[in-house]
């Protein structure tokens, strides 16, 4: 499959036009391609190919070729196992105040991934209300430093959730935390503007500076396991295809 001039003038652009992994190109590509912007087709096409086959696992290890850290904080987990890739918009509060949680929601662009750090994780800031509203809103998917509840409908619901706790009781609609500012969790320092990807086995951060070449080195990271994965099924054993043998 490939991008002809017509699809580039087209004003009616398919952004569901996908590349099989062995054509993606990522000349020039940004984090601000993640959003399609009216001009960056090529680059949102084909960002979007490698970003719909790759994993968290898959591109912790690229980000670690990187920059020798793993990106993964492994306190927060998925809550409805749902995959999603993004930028981040930060927000950090008390658990005692879910309000933030309301102020948030209308303050992210949309396609952003509303990322909070939360004081503690005896009080939930996320429910099915929260969700709703926020699946609502174009936003992508929340993660949470903290607790969630409403797991009954969250479960079920067709918008991603990460955190690192869930319980029944919430605080407040007080509306007293900030927005859009650095956040640090566990020594990881968190922008708005950079990479969220998460799915069934946790998530990865990226800074947006080193964005480019961790996608670089994420599409190589799915070439090598794919030719791996035919290895092993043309014969060769793990062992062998590693070198033990």
């Amino acid at each position: 499959m490939t991008i002809n001039p017509k699809d580039v003038l087209n004003k009616n652009k398919n952004l569901n036009k996908r590349f099989d992994v062995s054509k993606i190109r990522l000349d020039n590509v940004t984090v601000d391609d993640l959003k399609y912007n009216g001009k960056n087709y090529v680059e949102h096409i084909n960002l979007m190919s490698l970003l719909d086959n790759v994993s968290a696992c898959q591109v912790s290890d690229a980000y670690n070729g990187v920059s020798k850290r793993s990106g993964v904080i492994q306190s927060i987990k998925p809550i409805n196992n749902q995959k999603v890739f993004g930028s981040i918009f930060t927000a950090e509060t008390t658990s005692d105040d879910w309000g933030t949680s309301a102020l948030a929601i209308d303050e992210a662009c949309e396609g952003d991934i509303l990322f909070f750090k939360v004081d503690s994780d005896d009080k939930a800031i996320w429910g099915e209300l929260a969700s709703t509203c926020a699946r609502d809103n174009g936003i992508k998917a929340t993660v949470i430093y903290g607790s969630v509840r409403d797991l009954d409908a969250l479960l079920y619901m067709d918008y991603p959730v990460f955190a690192s706790n869930f319980c029944p009781n919430a605080g407040s609609a007080l509306g007293l935390g900030t927005l859009n500012e650095t956040i640090v969790i566990e020594d990881m320092k968190i922008n708005s503007g950079d990479f969220f990807i998460g799915d069934e086995s946790g998530i990865v951060v990226v800074p947006q500076e080193l964005f480019a070449k961790t996608m670089i080195a994420a599409l190589e990271v799915k070439v090598k396991e794919s030719r791996i994965i035919n290895d092993i099924e043309s014969g060769k054993s793990l062992a062998e295809i590693v070198g033990f043998k």
